[in-house]
């Protein structure tokens, strides 16, 4: 069985990675980011939620105007902040000039609609500062505190009762961090990097003219095919079921490591699938590249029509927490890569290898 031809290419094909320098770095990265996930998860999360990380923020806000008494009591429900009363909002830009505070807030009542009354807010941060980040985010949740405060004065006011805010759970921006964009990322990356190396491996063979060897030889275009697409295809999952093994030792917790392989493997051979018909059709490596390159991100963006993103499958299959739709996401990318895998056969059946 494996002295089949379609095996003697697929052997050949994982033999010439180790001398695909990019794929080898990137295979690198990846094992790098997997391997010490637990240290940089939290300065990547930093980056992805600066209020996460305790004690990263030492804010100081500049406030004037007609609602100070309420933005003094938001200030002390925001960790990492303190705010300083200036006599006028003029005053507080020049300490906002002078860097001797982070950022200004001038409020204004305004009338509104019915009698009433509105509140206005203009703050000013930084254009260009390496803490932009971290000051807006802090300032945010400064208004978003004034936000509720104002809701809860105005309460008395209300024709109708308000539906009750649930409880703050308390949950990680560490743990959303982890299984919504890190997992993600490490599953999905090995099989588009799976594609890429299949359109570049299949018009090399066109470009250096040795798919005319196939005239004298018993290898057909789908043992090339076959050959070529089992070795990517199998090479992706593999990586995954690593960079998982190695997430666990890390201490994240993942359940369903089967369905996540199954996963990887479908979205794997879908774009294998992909790759390989832009190989054949165009047989210029730099066009191929560009087409799949737009692809990819089309229909990878695509996707966000789904009932389910892939990456919100991913997280809820590792987290125990998958639903119908979850599984048969699994199913559905399973059976879409093994129908248009049959495609390509039937095409490289059938095509003039003097053609190509």
């Amino acid at each position: 069985m494996f002295d089949h031809p379609r095996w003697t290419i697929t052997k050949r094909e994982l033999g010439s990675l180790s001398r695909e320098k990019t794929i080898v770095l990137a295979i690198c990265i990846q094992l790098f980011i997997a391997a010490f996930s637990s240290f940089l998860v939290v300065g990547l999360t930093s980056l992805y939620d600066p209020g996460s990380v305790d004690g990263a923020a030492d804010i100081e806000v500049g406030i004037s105007g007609d609602v100070e008494e309420n933005l003094l009591r938001a200030g002390q429900q925001v960790d990492g902040l303190s705010v300083r009363r200036v006599a006028s909002n003029d005053d507080a830009l020049q300490l906002f000039e002078r860097g001797q505070v982070d950022a200004v807030i001038s409020t204004a009542s305004a009338p509104a609609g019915g009698g009433g009354t509105q509140v206005q807010v203009e703050a000013v941060v930084p254009a260009e500062d390496l803490r932009t980040t971290v000051i807006v985010v802090t300032v945010r949740e400064l208004l978003t505190e004034l936000e509720r405060l104002e809701r809860v004065e105005r309460v008395d006011y209300l024709d109708q009762t308000p539906v009750e805010v649930p409880e703050d759970v308390g949950s990680s921006s560490y743990f959303g961090f982890t299984y919504t964009i890190l997992l993600p990322l490490l599953l999905f990356l090995p099989a588009f990097i799976s594609g890429s190396v299949v359109v570049d491996s299949i018009t090399e063979e066109i470009e250096q003219g040795t798919l005319e060897l196939l005239r004298v030889s018993p290898v057909s275009l789908v043992d090339i095919v076959d050959g070529k697409a089992a070795g990517m295809v199998a090479i992706a999952p593999i990586q995954a079921g690593l960079w998982m093994a190695l997430l666990r030792l890390n201490g994240t917790g993942i359940e369903n490591v089967g369905l996540l392989l199954a996963f990887v493997t479908a979205m794997t051979l879908i774009t294998v699938v992909v790759g390989t018909m832009l190989g054949l059709l165009t047989g210029q490596r730099r066009q191929a590249q560009l087409l799949y390159s737009l692809l990819a991100v089309l229909l990878f963006g695509g996707t966000i029509a789904l009932p389910e993103h892939p990456a919100s499958t991913v997280a809820l299959l590792a987290a125990d927490s998958a639903t119908g739709t979850s599984i048969a996401h699994v199913a559905g990318f399973a059976a879409l890569g093994l129908v248009l895998y049959a495609g390509v056969r039937w095409y490289a059946g059938r095509v003039d290898v003097e053609s190509l």
